[in-house]
């Protein structure tokens, strides 16, 4: 009698946990909200008809991001396991998904106030040094 209930307390903990949005995967949203252009590994180049501001918010709204800013006419949302960045073309804009593990964990989003996304990166400064280095 024991199973049964440990099978019905498991199902229970995977339907809270989708109802509370850790189940939506934005790479998904995206994939079905935008015509995908390119892709190269983990990372997938989408298009959007709307300006940056506009596809940005779409995102948001179908799931809130850990964190975003805004930095030289592009957005940047940071979730769990990608980040989405979403920047100005021609004719809309563009929405570009990588993995979290790649430019972001090598510190590629610096300018950013990476990690996280937090105010205090310091604008123009160095980006030399490496961790535990005191400037």
């Amino acid at each position: 009698m024991r199973r049964p209930l440990q099978v019905v307390a498991l199902l229970s903990a995977g339907a809270l946990l989708t109802g509370c949005g850790l189940g939506s995967d934005v790479r998904d949203v995206v994939g079905d909200a935008y015509p995908q252009q390119r892709s190269n590994g983990d990372t997938t180049v989408y298009s959007s008809t709307e300006p940056v501001g506009a596809t940005a918010s779409r995102i948001v709204n179908a799931i809130p991001p850990a964190a975003r800013t805004a930095d030289g006419g592009s957005e940047y949302l940071r979730y769990d396991d990608d980040i989405v960045i979403v920047g100005p073309a021609p004719n809309g804009s563009t929405v570009t998904v990588e993995d979290i593990d790649g430019r972001f964990s090598r510190g590629g989003f610096l300018f950013l106030g990476a990690p996280g996304f937090r105010p205090g990166s310091p604008a123009g400064g160095s980006m030399g040094g490496g961790p535990g280095d005191v400037k």
